[in-house]
C-alpha cells in the first residue's frame, strides 16, 4: 500500500532468536522513518501477525521451528503479498536463492554463523534496502516467482529443452564459435530475473554471457551453481583470465568487478576479475563490465540493464552505444525495481525497452546480428576469438 509522505515504514521482525529479534528491531528503529510493529519467533506466529497488523515489510529468518521461512513465504505471498528481506548466514546460501524464487525481495548476509554483537555490522545495508520498499513492485516479485514455477513445469513436461540440451561440456566436442558477448547488469530483484531469462534462452547461442549482479561476496558462487543446475548453459563464478566461450555464463564474484580484455595471445577474449577501485560504492560494477566489453567487441556486444535501484549500467551503456553496441533495458513498468533500467532509458541510449518475458527474442535477434557480421567479407576470423 502507498504511504503518505513522512509516514513510517511499518516492519514485522521474524526470527527464532530473541537476541536477533531485539538486535534487528533496534537496527531498524535507528532510522526515524522505520517503526517495528511486531516480532515473531516462528512462521505460524508471523503469519498471524502479518494478517492482523498489516506491516509494510518483513525481515525473515529461514530456519525456524513449527513453520520455517519457506512455508511462511509461500502462504504469505499467496494470501497477502508483502516485501520480505531475508537475513541469512553464509551457511544458508542455497536457501537464500530458494527464498528469492518464492518472491522474497532481497537478502542480507549475517557477518558470522553464530549469533553475536557483530550482527550490527549489517545495519547500514539493512536500512539502505528498506528505503527501496516504497519503490518496489511486489506484484512483479509475485509474477516472477510464478513465471519460475511455470518454467520448471514446462521443462518437466518437455515443452522446453531439457537442461542439458545443446550444452557444450569441456572436452566434449567442439564449442560453437564465439561471435559476440551479452553483458547483464542487475541489482534488487535480479537473481530470479536472471534465472528466468537464462532458462528461456538456448545454450547454442554463439555468445558468452557476463553478469554483474549486485550481491555479497561468498553468495555468487552458490548463485552460479544453482543456475548451472537448472539452465541449459554452463554457469560459473568467473575467475581471472578465463577464455570467453560461447554457451557459458560468467557470474561476477561478489567482491570484485568483471572486465573483458582482448590480449595474449592476440585476438583471444578473456574475462578479468579485478578488485574494486578505491572509493567504489557499487561492486560488481555494471558500468565497468559494459565499458570494457564494448571496447573489446564493439557492435558484437549487447548491454542489458535489468531491475535494480540506482543508476549502475547507465554510463557503461552510453559508451557501449557510442561504440556501436546494442543496448536493451527491462521495461521499468514491469521491473521489480525500476531505477537502473529507467536511468539508462532516460539517458537516451537504449535501443529497445522490453518486458523480461520479451527479452529472449531480442537477444536471439542480437545473436543473429553477430552471425551476420561474421559472414561479412573481411570480418570472419578478424575479431576476438576463443582458442
Amino acid at each position: 500500500p502507498l504511504r503518505a509522505p513522512g509516514q513510517k515504514v511499518r516492519f514485522l521482525v521474524v526470527d527464532d532468536s530473541a537476541y536477533n529479534r531485539q538486535t534487528i528491531s533496534a537496527m531498524l528503529e535507528s532510522d526515524p522513518q522505520i517503526e517495528v510493529i511486531g516480532r515473531a519467533s516462528n512462521g505460524k506466529e508471523a503469519l498471524r501477525q502479518a494478517f492482523d497488523l498489516h506491516p509494510d515489510a518483513i525481515t525473515l529468518d529461514l530456519e525456524m521451528p513449527e513453520m520455517d521461512g519457506f512455508a511462511f513465504l509461500r502462504l504469505l505471498m499467496a494470501k497477502r503479498p508483502v516485501p520480505v528481506i531475508i537475513i541469512s548466514s553464509h551457511s544458508e546460501r542455497d536457501n537464500v536463492f530458494r527464498a528469492l524464487e518464492l518472491g522474497a525481495m532481497d537478502f542480507i548476509a549475517k557477518p558470522g554463523r553464530h549469533i553475536g554483537p557483530d550482527l550490527r555490522m549489517i545495519q547500514d545495508d539493512l536500512v539502505l534496502k528498506i528505503r527501496t520498499v516504497a519503490r518496489l513492485s511486489v506484484v512483479r516479485l509475485l509474477a516472477r516467482a510464478q513465471a519460475l514455477v511455470e518454467q520448471r513445469s514446462d521443462r518437466s513436461t518437455g515443452e522446453l529443452p531439457a537442461f542439458d540440451s545443446g550444452r557444450y561440456e569441456a572436452g566434449g566436442g567442439a564449442s560453437p564459435p564465439l561471435l559476440g558477448v551479452l553483458g547483464i547488469a542487475a541489482s534488487t530483484g535480479g537473481p530470479p530475473a536472471i534465472q528466468q531469462l537464462l532458462c528461456a534462452l538456448p545454450s547454442t547461442l554463439p555468445l558468452a554471457i557476463l553478469v554483474a549482479q549486485h550481491m555479497p561476496a561468498r553468495f555468487t558462487r552458490a548463485f552460479a551453481a544453482r543456475l548451472d543446475k537448472i539452465c541449459a548453459f554452463q554457469v560459473v563464478e568467473a575467475s581471472d583470465a578465463q577464455v570467453l566461450k560461447a554457451g557459458t555464463v560468467y557470474i561476477a564474484p561478489g567482491a570484485a568487478n568483471l572486465e573483458v580484455e582482448i590480449g595474449n595471445p592476440p585476438g583471444v577474449a578473456r574475462v578479468r576479475v579485478r578488485p574494486p577501485r578505491q572509493g567504489a560504492s557499487i561492486v560488481p560494477s555494471g558500468d565497468l563490465l559494459f565499458k570494457t566489453a564494448a571496447d573489446a567487441f564493439g557492435p558484437r556486444f549487447c548491454a542489458l540493464v535489468l531491475t535494480g535501484m540506482g543508476s549502475d549500467g547507465r554510463e557503461g551503456a552510453e559508451l557501449a552505444r557510442r561504440l556501436g553496441a546494442t543496448v536493451l533495458a527491462e521495461d521499468p513498468r514491469t521491473a521489480v525495481m525500476p531505477g537502473m533500467p529507467g536511468s539508462a532509458i532516460d539517458a537516451g541510449v537504449v535501443d529497445q525497452v522490453l518486458a523480461l518475458e520479451e527479452l529472449p527474442v531480442a537477444i536471439q535477434r542480437f545473436a543473429d546480428h553477430c552471425r551476420g557480421l561474421a559472414r561479412e567479407p573481411g570480418r570472419a576470423g578478424s575479431g576476438p576469438s576463443e582458442r
